[in-house]
């Protein structure tokens, strides 16, 4: 007796070929036959009927923070609404584990600052019943969960556990905190971490206002760092880098030198965030020259680009708007939403917040990047690249609008001011209107730089951030984006389904060592999605209450999952999440793990 049987879908099986008509059957988790040629009629506890829908393997999102939220969530949210089986967290160098007893307000300011989630929900969700990193993992895998998990050890706790205060002054490690810090990194690969992630940029911050503790670490730490995977055959590392963006390019190259040294001495892949940056726009360009060099070398690198602009939504009760700094406003903060957007409206308080200037909101203590008080300062040339999230209320949600709706734009055509025009926008009707600011990839106006991003061969879809920035994005919708913009619905330059699917499916999970997932093929996992192409669509970000403490969040859930499994267990149906929890920790390394 079959578990199930997928009929005459549209079978898009992850190598990254021209999709074909099949039917596929499922046993025990597994997927044990693909017939192209007629109908499975082995009797089946269900069929599914999916003519007319694509089949595709589940999705592996290889750049998540869920390491907070996998405490509290089963289900993986928003994630498990576009498609994703697998979530790889532990990115950027920041995380839970390892943890110090009575230093856990430390790794919560860390995780508030940079990932931009609310510490007093971070206090009340995640129990820190751990101290190693085996132990951290033991406890999230005791808890169910609706889809597979893995985890990296990030590199700020490893400091911290370590150096204590000095970690956090980013005091320069000394051979014998070197020492420290790779047997505990070797402790957790051994017991199946997926990878060590690193962070070194100048955009993260702690609540707390401080740089990241290792952000500045040394050639030394990182490559002593990178010799814990030696005679291990699992393992990945990932790091997020600014590469110096305004010291040229001498900082640049320095930089990259780190990048290439501590490759070579972990001796496995390496991916690090890529993204047009503004200023620093031809980076990006630099940064494929280096990776193909060295890829020519022989060092595996890779490079996570993003499916659309990386930005921020600002709202008036999102995490973030440019109005948060103004007397005039700070006086109305506290009341509901609609009745503040009404108050907003009332003539005298909009002429006299509209003639004020705001406080600063950066600095010293302030977990805010300067880019906030940067985008005051030059709103009527910052608007230019602000734009409405949609055309009207309820509307779909515009990744790649073009200039001609900006709000510099509409202040142009109605002979006012940007801030204005922004103003009018947030005040509208319930107060639930959203402003879109692609802060990075879209310095043309357009998205045909990820076009050309996505194209390149060691290119990984990545960069969801999904679990952070909780209140100024929801990009987890990412993965459904590739689909509907890049295949379905671009005028120009998109990709082929099969190419598509690839970067969802195999191509990261081959990166990260998965061998049993990312294909519809006999004996492969049967992680899979049914969809149906005419109805997909991202969804509109809506702001919820559903962290603890009450905290707020973007959610964005798509349209057009007709079923996503994991592991041959049905986790989402139609847009409603089962009871079902199959998911699991995968712990990577000796045989009999994947």
């Amino acid at each position: 007796m079959l578990d199930w049987v997928i009929e005459g879908g549209t079978v898009v099986d992850g190598a990254g070929g021209e999709p074909f008509t099949a039917d596929v059957a499922v046993q025990g988790g597994r997927i044990v036959e693909v017939n192209r040629d007629g109908r499975i009629t082995g009797a089946a506890r269900e069929r599914v009927d999916a003519a007319g829908a694509w089949v595709t393997p589940g999705f592996v999102d290889i750049h998540t923070h869920y390491d907070g939220q996998a405490s509290w969530d089963e289900t993986f949210s928003p994630s498990i609404h576009h498609g994703v089986t697998t979530v790889v967290m532990g990115n950027c160098g920041v995380g839970f584990a390892p943890n110090v007893p009575g230093r856990e307000a430390e790794l919560i300011a860390l995780m508030e600052g940079v990932e931009d989630i609310p510490g007093v929900a971070l206090a009340e969700g995640v129990k820190f019943n751990w101290q190693s990193f085996p132990q951290y993992m033991d406890a999230l895998d005791a808890l169910p969960h609706s889809l597979d998990f893995l985890v990296q050890v990030p590199h700020d706790p490893l400091r911290m556990a370590v150096m204590r205060e000095r970690a956090l002054a980013q005091e320069a490690a000394t051979p014998e905190d070197i020492a420290a810090m790779r047997a505990l990194l070797r402790e957790a690969l051994e017991a199946g971490a997926a990878g060590f992630s690193s962070g070194r940029t100048d955009n993260h911050r702690t609540a707390r206002g401080q740089a990241t503790p290792a952000s500045e670490a040394a050639a030394a730490e990182l490559t002593g760092l990178g010799e814990a995977f030696r005679g291990l055959g699992h393992g990945v590392v990932q790091m997020v880098n600014d590469f110096d963006v305004l010291q040229g390019p001498e900082g640049f190259d320095a930089e990259f030198d780190l990048v290439e040294a501590l490759a070579r001495a972990a001796g496995r892949p390496l991916s690090m965030s890529w993204m047009q940056r503004d200023p620093g726009g031809e980076q990006w360009r630099r940064m494929r020259e280096r990776v193909d060099a060295a890829a020519a070398r022989g060092l595996p690198l890779y490079l996570q680009a993003a499916s659309r602009g990386i930005g921020v939504l600002s709202g008036l009760d999102a995490a973030t708007h440019i109005f948060m700094g103004f007397p005039g406003y700070k006086e109305v903060a506290h009341l509901p939403l609609a009745e503040r957007a009404a108050a907003l409206r009332e003539p005298a308080r909009r002429a006299r917040i509209l003639g004020e200037k705001s406080e600063r909101l950066s600095g010293d203590g302030s977990s805010v990047p300067p880019l906030v008080d940067l985008l005051l300062a030059r709103i009527e040339l910052i608007a230019w690249r602000m734009f409405p999230l949609g055309a009207g209320a309820g509307a779909a949600p515009d990744y790649e609008p073009p200039l001609a709706a900006s709000f510099g734009a509409r202040a142009k055509q109605q002979g006012t001011t940007a801030l204005t025009a922004l103003y009018d926008h947030l005040s509208e009707g319930g107060g639930d209107n959203l402003v879109y600011f692609p802060i990075f990839n879209y310095n043309d106006g357009s998205l045909d730089v990820v076009r050309e991003m996505l194209a390149h061969p060691r290119a990984l879809f990545g960069l969801s951030d999904a679990g952070a920035h909780v209140g100024t994005i929801c990009d987890a919708s990412c993965t459904t984006f590739l689909l509907t913009h890049w295949v379905r619905d671009r005028a120009a330059g998109r990709l082929p389904l099969g190419t598509a699917v690839q970067m969802l499916t195999s191509r990261n999970a081959g990166f990260i060592g998965l061998a049993d997932r990312g294909r519809i093929a006999p004996g492969q996992r049967a992680d899979l999605n049914v969809i149906d192409p005419r109805r997909l669509a991202v969804g509109t970000p809506r702001l919820v209450r559903d962290l603890p403490a009450g905290g707020r969040r973007l959610l964005q859930v798509a349209e057009g999952y007709v079923g996503t499994w994991v592991a041959g267990v049905p986790v989402q149906r139609d847009g409603h999440v089962t009871p079902a929890r199959p998911g699991r920790l995968v712990r990577m390394g000796p045989p009999g793990r994947p």
